[in-house]
This record gives C-alpha cells, structure tokens and sequence, in this order.
C-alpha cells in the first residue's frame, strides 16, 4: 500500500492506538489496537479502526477485543495478527527491522513476548524501547545532553513517568492510571450517581468533550447530553451531565499519576531535580490533553510543566527517530 521497501519501521504499539513510523516517510499509520474475531472459527475478521466500529455491536459468534492490556500483551496470537496487519499495510512484501515502543516497567518476558510476536508477523528483526525514552525523543528534549528532562507519558493503558540524562533513563514509574483508567472511572461515576450504563467509547467521548483534571475550573464547561441504558427501566436514556461531576469522577486517577511524578522526583539526584525545575515536566501521549492536567499536575509538584507539540505522536516519532541508532542496538543484542 505504502513503499513496498520500507527498511525500519517503528511501532508504538498502544493499549489503545498503534501507530506506524517509517523512515524518511514520518507515520503513515495510526489506528486503534483493536482486532474483531469469529470466536467459532478463530479468523480475524477485521483489524484496527473498523473493527474499532464493532466494538459493543457485534453478534454473538464475533468479539472485538483489544490484545493489549495495560501497555503489554493479553492475547499473544491476536497481538500477531495485529502486527502482521499493520506490517502489510505499510511495509507490503518487504521484512522490515522493527522497533517497537514498550512500558518502562514491563518484564524481559514481556518485552520478549512483544520481539517474537513481530518477528512472527513478519519483521526481519526487533528490538524494544522504553516508552518514555521514546517519548523524549520525539518530543524534542535532549536526552543525549548532560542534563536532565523529565517526560510524563500518559497513554491508554499506562502512565510512564522517567528522568532522563545522557541517553539514559535515571529514575522512572510505570502507573496502569491512565487513559483506560480514566474511561473506567467515567462509566463507574455515571453507573452509581445516575443509574445509567454507559459503554467504554460513550466514556471516552465524555472524557473528551467535557474531562477536566480540576473540579473548580470544571465550572467553566458546559455540560453535555449522554446516552445509555437505565438500570432501573433497562430502556434507552439521555441525560445532561456537567463538568464538575466528571472532574470528581477522575480526581482518583489524576492524583495517582501525581503521586508516579512526587515518586519519581524523590528518587532523583539534586542536579537532575534542578535542571527540571529549569526546563520543566513535558507532558506527552493522549492523556496529556485532559483539560488543565498540566496546571494541576504543576501546582501539586511546584515545577513548570508544558505539554509536547505533538503529545499522540511523541512515542511513535520517537520510537522512529530511534531507528537511526539501530546498529549500536545489533551490537547490544
């Protein structure tokens, strides 16, 4: 579909999204992480965003599942086929070599697991990078400089927290409160003050239009209409929810990522702690775009903190930008 001799190709391979970064070219692809099965047969019948269409609509003999939880992988065959469709769709017939982006607080088994399953979707070779590593990169900081960066990367499934210097991670945390957390607190706030049900996409369309990290700037929002299933009369519903109820609704997960940052401040040397109250926090990945996290999240620490120009792409850009150094990568490996 794309050129058909794409030489390294890095992936970000979300809970939520996948994107696609090749060489020369920047991303050419960005979809949902997300694969429709027949559960009789076991085919994938569809990959990425139309099976992203099916998700809480399809019949009994199809599930649309996403085969990554938690920023690793759930479902190991699906995570395959995934990878084996993306791989086509960008780099057609050739064998790319492959980096990929992963949670920092991930396991070698788990990062082994993420190498095998693109080897066996079709990568001539692989090799991981820690998220918010790649993050850093793509979000322009100087990760290769005697100084420090701190970079918070907020994705569907975790929240990377590092300190970075000299081309490497000094301190970092890895949080499962983040973008899916946020969703999940959404449908749970609506279920017990409402007695509606709401699905996971309705959520994140909350999440979005009105999700706000602070309750008193919440009331500057206007609130929007929602629909869902009345727990009491089981029929269709539409109710208008305000800003307010949904901030209280993520405080749990804001303050978790906060306390990730406090940590991960703690444990970092004077200098590097200094050089971050010169440069600040960079904020990266979807979370990122909550309304005014970054000033919550900067009164809390009492550092400067700046979202990244393009806080969804920072990881794949990154993930990219990484491939120049793939040679140093073959010695290491």
């Amino acid at each position: 579909m794309f050129g058909l001799r794409a030489k390294n190709i890095g992936i970000d391979l979300g809970t939520a999204n996948t994107l696609v970064y090749i060489e020369g070219k920047g991303i050419i692809l960005r979809e949902p992480s997300v694969v429709a099965k027949n559960t009789k047969s076991g085919d994938v019948i569809a990959v990425g965003s139309e099976a992203k269409e099916m998700i809480g609509r399809t019949p009994g003999s199809i599930v649309a599942i996403r085969p990554m939880k938690d920023g690793v992988i759930a479902d190991y065959d699906t995570t395959s086929a995934m990878l084996k469709y993306f791989l086509e769709k960008t780099a057609g017939n050739s064998k790319p070599a492959a980096m990929i982006s992963v949670p920092s607080g991930v396991t070698e088994v788990e990062k082994r697991a993420v190498i095998d399953a693109a080897r066996v979707a079709g990568a001539r070779e692989a090799y991981v990078i820690e998220e918010p590593f790649a993050a850093a990169i793509g979000a322009g900081l100087p990760v290769m400089d005697p100084t420090g960066s701190m970079v918070v990367d907020i994705g569907g499934g975790t929240t990377d927290v590092a300190t970075i210097s000299l081309g490497g991670i000094v301190s970092s945390r890895s949080t499962r409160s983040a973008g899916d957390k946020f969703n999940t607190a959404i449908a749970t706030y609506v279920h017990q003050n409402y007695n509606l049900l709401i699905g996971e996409r309705t959520a994140e369309d909350i999440k979005i239009q009105i999700g706000c990290a602070s309750v008193a700037k919440a009331k500057e929002i206007e609130s929007i209409n929602i629909r869902g299933r009345d727990l009491v009369t089981g029929l269709p519903k539409s109710l208008d929810i305000d800003a307010v109820s949904i901030a209280k609704a993520v405080q749990e997960v804001v303050e978790d990522i906060i306390v990730a940052i406090k940590e991960t401040l703690e444990e970092t040397s004077p200098e590097i702690a200094a050089d971050i109250i010169d440069h600040g926090i960079v904020l990266t990945g979807g979370g990122a775009l909550l309304k005014n996290l970054q000033e919550v999240i900067s009164d809390a620490t009492k550092v400067p903190v700046f979202i990244a120009q393009d806080p969804l792409d920072c990881v794949a850009i990154g993930t990219g930008e990484s491939l120049k150094n793939i040679d140093g990568m073959r010695k290491r490996h």
